[in-house]
């Protein structure tokens, strides 16, 4: 049995109508816990990259030091570029985040806590 033959605007709204269902299927549905889990660990990440930083830095600076004989000069250099570079990558970092968010678009209202204004 042959199927009725279907005009070209049929065809196209019923693609379009499966490929929307398939979408709903497989979309990937974050709780509220898990997308707090990824917020904190992004925050962990920005953290880790200003200590990191500083702490490459200051090691890079005694390296110099140590083999330069220039000793308070390396150190306050190596911190000093160090936290620059933790501060860029950061901010890099941030700007990522931003950019991810925008394409999610605006984030659903989320009602405040009661307990927090009775101070309990």
């Amino acid at each position: 049995m042959s199927l009725p033959p279907e005009s070209r605007e049929e065809a196209i709204e019923r693609l379009n109508t499966s490929a929307s269902d398939l979408e709903a299927r497989t979309a990937r549905h974050v709780s509220a816990e898990a997308a707090g889990q990824a917020a904190a660990g992004q925050a962990w990440k920005i953290l880790a990259d200003l200590f990191g930083g500083v702490f490459v830095g200051l090691a890079i600076g005694f390296g110099i030091d140590r083999f330069a004989g220039t000793t308070p000069w390396g150190i306050i250099g190596g911190v000093l570029l160090g936290f620059a570079v933790s501060v860029w990558m950061a901010w890099r970092t941030a700007q990522r985040l931003m950019a991810e968010a925008k394409q999610h678009g605006e984030p659903k209202s989320v009602p405040f806590d009661d307990d927090e204004d009775q101070g309990v």
